[in-house]
């Protein structure tokens, strides 16, 4: 099915019982017949352009709402939840999923909130953590905001007027627009921040130790902040998210908005399909870094102008999930909190500035290729005190749409895959060397008179 095909059956639904119509009814009032508004409102067809203009003139609605309206993020989001150990013995299929979400889009969408604020994955309450919540609004959106987007583009091409130098006309302005002056201060001034606003003296200021390009989205943050303000305020609005997570939010679309600004959809996109996504290129050209441009590339979702579907998860040496974005992957490869050790992630500590690819199969037949880097992040401290935060980025596309990706030139990608599972807890794959654990409910066979490659041998084999 093409990535540019809209599946928005469960939006559709919802504004037919809106309204109070049978679906013989609103079919009637959008002049095709039933049997076909039934195949959409169950994904079995996608909405063309007519039918989604016929839409939004019957009932005075706004055509986003079919982009963001599956309930729960969709069938993989679902199955990203039902990974978690808790569910290991119910072996839910993606069909049985997507089967729930037609009959019962309510359920599915209480039982993800339910989920995310952490009644589903420790079968007891615990106190909010706002992440999995602005998450699951990230997911809605598919981490694509047109309006953004929009703002974002109009004021970049109202900056090349100024000159080259984007950084030199944010400093502009801030200062001329905005009153506010750009100071770069030493670590003895800002030992503990990057940036500050100090609106008592105006002045936007930045942590020496800021690298050109995190300088230059900071600065395209505070624009956003200021310029964009409605466009965010109406999306955290329609979010109706708790204090904390609201603010969370809030961060994720100023930064969302100065991605932007540093790498224009249009012209970001033209350069992704004529270098091959060549993540080294991008960096250059744009004046970015590698996970502004990583970021960047889970955003690509514009109707008509659609980038691979890259999806983005972050960790730390010790296997912590600082970021994750599907963006519009729908891949298991995110859920949990574990990684499998197949997965080269962390080799990318060993082989600074290099890009580690890797094909990789899931349990279900899945192949997605990824690449890994290692990037840093602040340095605090001097000398033997000094401690610099490092994390390794993995990026990854369906194997059946990376032909024309730089990184993958030379390597079979319809070859031999390494097979990885979502962690040890999740995964039914036997005879693997790097086990560590059984699969959750699953009863474990021991034999005196033999032993397997590995230590957890368990029912079901």
């Amino acid at each position: 099915m093409s990535r540019d095909k809209l599946l928005a059956g469960h939006a559709v639904r919802r504004l037919r019982r809106r309204h109070g119509l049978t679906q013989a009814a609103m079919a009637e009032m959008l002049a095709i017949s039933a049997s076909y508004l039934n195949l959409i409102e169950r994904n079995q067809r996608a909405v063309p352009a007519g039918l989604l203009v016929a839409l939004a003139d019957r009932f005075d609605f706004d055509p986003r709402e079919l982009v963001a309206g599956e309930p729960g993020g969709g069938a993989e989001a679902i199955r990203r939840r039902l990974a978690d150990p808790l569910f290991a013995d119910l072996e839910v299929d993606r069909r049985e999923v997507e089967e729930w979400l037609a009959a019962a889009p309510g359920g599915a969408e209480a039982f993800a909130r339910a989920f995310d604020r952490g009644q589903g994955g420790a079968g007891a309450p615990v106190p909010d953590d706002p992440a999995p919540t602005v998450r699951r609004e990230i997911e809605r959106w598919r981490n694509h905001f047109p309006d953004l987007d929009a703002a974002a583009e109009t004021l970049a091409g109202e900056l090349r007027l100024v000159g080259a130098d984007l950084y030199g006309a944010l400093v502009e302005r801030l200062r001329v627009r905005h009153g506010l002056a750009i100071r770069i201060l030493p670590v003895e001034a800002l030992p503990d921040h990057l940036v500050r606003v100090d609106l008592h003296a105006r002045q936007l200021q930045l942590a020496e130790r800021l690298a050109p390009w995190s300088r230059t989205f900071a600065l395209a943050v505070q624009c956003g902040l200021i310029e964009a303000r409605a466009e965010i305020d109406a999306l955290v609005r329609g979010a109706s998210l708790d204090r904390v997570a609201e603010r969370l939010f809030r961060r994720h679309l100023s930064s969302y908005f100065a991605a932007a600004v540093m790498m224009p959809y249009a012209r970001f996109v033209r350069a992704c399909e004529a270098s091959g996504y060549d993540l080294e290129l991008l960096q250059r050209r744009f004046g970015a870094g590698p996970e502004q441009v990583a970021h960047r590339l889970t955003t690509l979702q514009r109707v008509g102008a659609r980038g691979l579907p890259f999806f983005l998860l972050r960790v730390d040496r010790a296997g912590q999930v600082s970021k994750r974005l599907a963006g519009a992957s729908n891949t298991q490869l995110l859920a949990g909190d574990t990684r499998c050790p197949l997965w080269r992630v962390h080799h990318a500590f060993d082989r600074p500035g290099s890009v580690v690819p890797q094909l990789l199969e899931l349990e279900d037949g899945a192949r997605w290729f990824t690449l890994a880097m290692a990037v840093n992040g602040a340095a605090v401290g001097a000398g033997a005190n000094r401690v610099e935060s490092a994390f390794a980025i993995a990026l990854g596309v369906p194997a059946e749409v990376t032909a024309g990706l730089a990184a993958a030139r030379g390597l079979d990608l319809n070859g031999a895959a390494t097979p990885v599972g979502t962690g040890c807890r999740v995964c039914h794959r036997v005879a693997c060397p790097q086990r560590s654990a059984p699969p959750a409910g699953r009863a474990l066979l021991i034999n005196d008179r033999e032993r397997a490659m590995t230590g957890w041998t368990f029912a079901g084999d």
